[in-house]
């Protein structure tokens, strides 16, 4: 007697779902540094202005200052809080990928789960199955042996 070995029909699809999935989790972590990038650069970004609103500060508690230092500092102020505000952009471009990609990771997950799921009852499927035979197989040599002995008598 000899089992019939398992064979998921599935699991090059199994496989692919698997491989999808791997590839997702990829692009999460990608997205997720990206994003702790941009939030690094916005913290930058804030340091920055707020050493410049400090630096202004101390300036002017220092002594007078001309019209054109006040011009180049408002400026470089400016520049600053530009460069802040695209920074708060990245970022919440940032979020929205994250979010995408954090979906897409969900999603393939799901995929590759419900393959798993499905191979695993085939695979309790086909021991039942095995199981089933063999316990026919041996029913049956019981049964012969029975009979002999019966005829023996």
């Amino acid at each position: 007697m000899t089992d019939v070995p398992f064979r998921f029909g599935l699991e090059r699809v199994r496989e692919l779902r698997a491989h999808d999935e791997d590839r997702a989790r990829e692009e999460f972590a990608a997205s997720l540094n990206r994003r702790a990038r941009g939030a690094a650069m916005l913290q930058a970004a804030q340091d920055l202005i707020q050493e410049a609103r400090d630096g202004r500060r101390s300036e002017a508690a220092a002594g007078p200052l001309t019209g054109q230092d006040l011009v180049s500092q408002q400026l470089w102020l400016e520049r600053l809080e530009r460069h802040r505000d695209s920074a708060a952009q990245e970022l919440t471009r940032s979020d929205a990928e994250l979010s995408a990609r954090r979906h897409e990771l969900d999603q393939a997950r799901q995929k590759r789960e419900v393959l798993e799921k499905l191979k695993e009852r085939r695979r309790d499927e086909h021991a039942a199955e095995n199981a089933r035979r063999e316990g026919a197989a041996l029913d049956e040599m019981a049964l012969s042996a029975h009979v002999r002995r019966m005829a023996g008598r």
